[in-house]
């Protein structure tokens, strides 16, 4: 089991910038994938991006791709999300996951943040 705590999140103007950071605990941070899925309202939990635990393989979805960053360090045992050009649409709950094989589908985590919002204004 990990623990998440996300932050960073909150209202920012179209085209602006937001980073979102995730801390996690625990010692073996680093053998975990990690995460970040949205939740619009009304709307089903979606993927963002992934970061792998060994290789640091990354993985965006399309709304993301060119956009949106995914890092982590793995002495923090953190992981980082860098929102730039953000528009309307991307206002939604973020979280933060972590699972030992990760993947791009919300079905595969078992260990989630409580959620940060993000708020993009017109």
């Amino acid at each position: 089991q990990v623990q998440l705590v996300e932050s960073g999140g909150g209202l920012v103007q179209a085209g602006g910038s937001l980073r979102l950071s995730c801390a996690a605990s625990g010692r073996t941070f680093s053998s975990y994938a990690m995460g970040w899925f949205r939740q619009a309202p009304g709307k089903g939990r979606e993927g963002v991006s992934v970061i792998g635990s060994s290789d640091d393989s990354t993985w965006y979805a399309d709304f993301a791709d060119g956009r949106f960053a995914i890092s982590r360090d793995n002495a923090k045992n953190t992981v980082y999300l860098q929102m730039s050009s953000l528009k309307p649409e991307d206002t939604a709950v973020y979280y933060c996951a972590a699972d030992p094989f990760g993947g791009s589908r919300s079905s595969q985590y078992h260990n989630w943040g409580q959620g940060i919002h993000v708020s993009v204004s017109s």
